[in-house]
């Protein structure tokens, strides 16, 4: 059986290579070292809850998304992958801070919508 810790690290693997980025690109436009990113990855260290919300941020996904481990994920992996090439570390942080505030108007309008 799988820890969550190698369920995120496999999510994270997916998510960023789907998306396109380098370990170092990622690990460089949240604050750590590429060693650190990569043992998240392999599931061999625990990442913070700040860290999973930077992750998510950057990758554009709820921060539960990187915890599930079936199929309904991965469809949602794909659907969050953003493809591109050539990013400068302020260009990353740009699109983080941007899909940051798209997932905080997504939630409003969940919430509108329960409440109608």
């Amino acid at each position: 059986m799988k820890t969550i810790s190698q369920i995120i690290g496999e999510n994270l693997k997916k998510i960023r290579e789907l998306s396109g980025f380098t370990q170092e690109q990622i690990a460089r436009s949240i604050g750590i070292e590429r060693s650190a990113y990569s043992n998240y990855e392999g599931g061999t260290r625990e990442a913070s809850y700040d860290i999973l919300e930077r992750l998510s941020n950057i990758f554009g996904c709820e921060p539960f998304l990187l915890f599930e481990d079936n199929i309904q994920a991965d469809n949602e992996i794909m659907a969050t992958a953003f493809r591109i090439s050539d990013l400068e570390d302020s260009d990353l942080k740009e699109i983080a801070n941007f899909k940051d505030i798209v997932k905080s108007y997504i939630k409003m309008e969940r919430i509108a919508q329960d409440e109608a």
